[in-house]
């Protein structure tokens, strides 16, 4: 754990050097101090602030920070822990020889069914979704994840829970470097943005026919498709098995910021 916090320290403080101005000098702690804490609290402490506050004061000698204070400095370097994401999912496209990549979605409840109506940041019906692989119905988002051939991160979007996999798919920028090849399940299948992807972009949309599609596989192009997308239901496991039994945010921010953590930490965990 130690070795770990070094690593994404000494990463994180190059990155800021590099990116932007220092930090004020009349903080307690600089904001490399501040990312790898959060980053800690997603990987060790299912996101507890408080915890990983605590771990980086006793083994790495951080000041004492007040906890709104620290959650006001986060909320403000949210756009420089997207950045690194995308930075490291663009560099990760431009290392990946294979040119094959992943995408399916995943649900993040805000709350449980009963506690609805008491919702603080939700209130409409779209939030509303449903996760067919558990055969529920669930409050709060689907987080959309393209990942490489191994199962690594490399871009994201957080839409409304009840939003099909392919209206959510043509509302995000899918940036794939040419020839290449993205494999779906059966929820993406559109005819028309498939046709446009092959034809505009050179990148190919392989969806996982059903029984009753227009365009069927061949035995061939069914195993290949089913071998690939086994992977990123890897990927989503080691995403959520760090969530705590409930996300706690007190802003509709804060709980973004958290699911971008978690991503994150998992992209981490892959290039360590």
């Amino acid at each position: 754990m130690n070795d770990y916090t070094t690593t994404i320290y000494c990463f994180l403080d190059d990155y800021l050097q590099v990116s932007r101005s220092k930090d004020e000098s009349k903080r307690k702690i600089n904001d490399a101090e501040l990312l790898t804490t959060v980053l800690l609290a997603a990987r060790y402490f299912r996101g507890n602030y408080i915890s990983a506050c605590l771990y980086m004061e006793s083994h790495h000698g951080m000041q004492h920070i007040d906890k709104s204070h620290f959650n006001r400095r986060l909320h403000g370097l949210d756009y420089i822990l997207s950045c690194i994401f995308f930075a490291l999912g663009n560099t990760l496209k431009e290392l990946n020889t294979s040119s094959k990549y992943l995408i399916d979605t995943f649900p993040v409840a805000i709350c449980k069914n009963i506690r609805i109506p008491r919702s603080r940041f939700l209130k409409d019906e779209i939030y509303r979704g449903f996760n067919a692989s558990k055969k529920e119905y669930f409050y709060g988002f689907k987080v959309q994840v393209i990942t490489t051939e191994d199962g690594v991160p490399i871009d994201y979007l957080v839409v409304a829970g009840s939003l099909h996999d392919s209206t959510s798919f043509q509302m995000m920028n899918i940036d794939l470097p040419e020839g290449s090849q993205l494999f779906a399940d059966s929820a993406y299948t559109i005819y028309e943005v498939e046709d446009l992807y092959r034809e505009a972009e050179k990148v190919e949309l392989l969806v996982d026919r059903k029984s009753n599609s227009k365009r069927m596989d061949t035995p061939t192009e069914a195993f290949l498709k089913k071998h690939y997308r086994k992977r990123i239901e890897t990927t989503f496991s080691q995403v959520t098995e760090k969530f705590p039994k409930k996300i706690h945010a007190v802003t509709l921010k804060g709980f973004l910021i958290k699911i971008l953590l978690f991503l994150l930490v998992t992209v981490f965990e892959n290039l360590i």
